[in-house]
């Protein structure tokens, strides 16, 4: 049951002492296979730790085997804005969710369930982030840029990747529990996959919720134009494909918003990822369709471009 792994974990982060360390000691206690290591890194506005956890799969490769690897980001400015705003903020869900999903899969290895592929899910811990000035709502920041976030959560060993974050503060997606992205590689928008849209139903029980996006959204930040948030900035920094599961409100909840979490619809997006991570380590979850790719590439060329900060 991923819902206590998500309750105890809330306790855990909703702490303004709360560090990497404390992560890393709840996922050990649990006792199961897989790796975890935390990196403190300095920023211009403070500090944070980045915490990644490697669950090894029966045939994944770092055990010699040639299932494919899915990365798991739980993306976010941080976990509080302290002092500005008193406890954990909407904009933490990324990482209650990333981390709620490596604690299943730790406890799920103990009791004998392992997965066929390695699920690599990376995060950063962070209670005393800045804010910063959006429309509708206000932004949470980060102590560190959106570059450093991609060296220390984006790794070549993903082969796939969800990338999990807060999306509340807009008026493009009006629907409380979460919503996936339309599949983003190398510069191109692809369709929404039909598998991941099956997880969807099977996982939520509903008819699948999709968020749009924007050529704006999947170029990089800091060069002036919009976003909708940072859910699709891991897809500049790798050549594989990117889903963004976006955590949403039917109505514009700001990211530095306390007392906006709900843990029932972060453990829906627990449960998904999970599916998601055993459909793909059995080579039957695809996030694009290789061969349409490669045809858009060769009618159209690269669009690797916007993948970079432009001119």
């Amino acid at each position: 049951m991923s819902f206590k792994h998500v309750i105890e974990l809330y306790d855990v982060l909703d702490s303004i002492h709360v560090k990497g360390k404390t992560v890393k000691d709840y996922l050990e206690q649990i006792e199961g296979d897989g790796s975890i290591h935390v990196q403190t890194v300095e920023g211009e506005k403070g500090s944070t730790d980045f915490v990644k956890v490697m669950i090894p799969g029966v045939n994944g490769k770092s055990s010699g085997g040639n299932a494919p690897t899915l990365g798991i980001i739980g993306r976010l400015g941080g976990l509080g804005a302290r002092p500005e705003r008193i406890g954990f903020v909407s904009d933490g869900d990324g990482a209650l969710s990333a981390m709620s999903v490596a604690a299943k899969l730790l406890d799920m290895t103990k009791k004998g369930d392992k997965l066929n592929g390695d699920v690599l899910i990376t995060t950063h811990i962070c209670p005393k982030a800045p804010t910063l000035p959006h429309e509708p709502v206000p932004f949470m920041d980060s102590p560190v840029d959106i570059f450093t976030m991609n060296q220390y959560e984006v790794s070549e060993e993903m082969d796939a990747i969800l990338s999990i974050d807060t999306t509340k503060g807009n008026l493009i997606t009006n629907h409380k529990g979460f919503a996936i992205t339309p599949t983003v590689k190398e510069g191109y928008i692809l369709r929404v996959s039909d598998d991941l849209l099956q997880m969807y139903i099977q996982s939520a029980g509903i008819l699948p919720v999709t968020m749009p996006i924007t050529m704006q959204d999947i170029t990089p930040y800091g060069n002036g134009i919009y976003h909708i948030n940072s859910i699709l900035q891991p897809s500049i920094a790798t050549t594989s494909p990117v889903v963004g599961v976006a955590i949403t409100t039917q109505t514009t909840v700001a990211g530095c918003g306390t007392g906006a979490t709900h843990l029932s619809d972060v453990e829906q997006v627990v449960r998904f990822a999970i599916e998601v991570a055993k459909g793909y380590g059995e080579n039957k979850c695809s996030f694009y369709d290789p061969e349409e790719f490669a045809r858009l590439e060769n009618l159209y060329g690269k669009m690797s471009h916007l993948q970079k900060q432009g001119k």
